[in-house]
């Protein structure tokens, strides 16, 4: 096995409350019947959450990730997925704890695409 999906393996086994409360949420297809991986890997990363179906990665930022060098690191991450034609959204452990009919909401609208003005 990879150094990768062993490390996924263990960051799944020791997700943070805020992941355990989110994936509880969308493991199951109950996000409009889409497929959600935790803690997966792609490319360069191990992403918190991921729709393959619909190219969709769904980050949780805790406190940590407004240091100066993890917002330069997270804008480069970001950055290398969406090279990798992945859309990219972020939460805060505060807005998964406290606002989570919101974030799913937001969940939900990033992975309908939207509609394509006619020629």
């Amino acid at each position: 096995m990879s150094g990768f999906h062993t490390f996924s393996r263990y960051l799944r086994q020791s997700q943070t409350e805020c992941e355990r409360l989110l994936w509880q949420r969308l493991r199951g297809r109950q996000i409009n019947g889409m497929k959600f991986r935790r803690q997966w890997p792609v490319g360069d990363y191990v992403v918190d959450f991921v729709c393959l179906e619909a190219r969709v990665v769904v980050e949780l930022d805790g406190g940590e990730h407004y240091e100066p060098a993890a917002l330069e690191y997270d804008r480069r991450r970001t950055l290398g997925l969406e090279r990798r034609g992945l859309r990219v959204v972020r939460f805060t452990n505060f807005q998964v704890m406290g606002e989570m009919e919101a974030v799913l909401e937001e969940i939900l609208r990033c992975l309908v695409p939207s509609p394509q003005p006619s020629p």
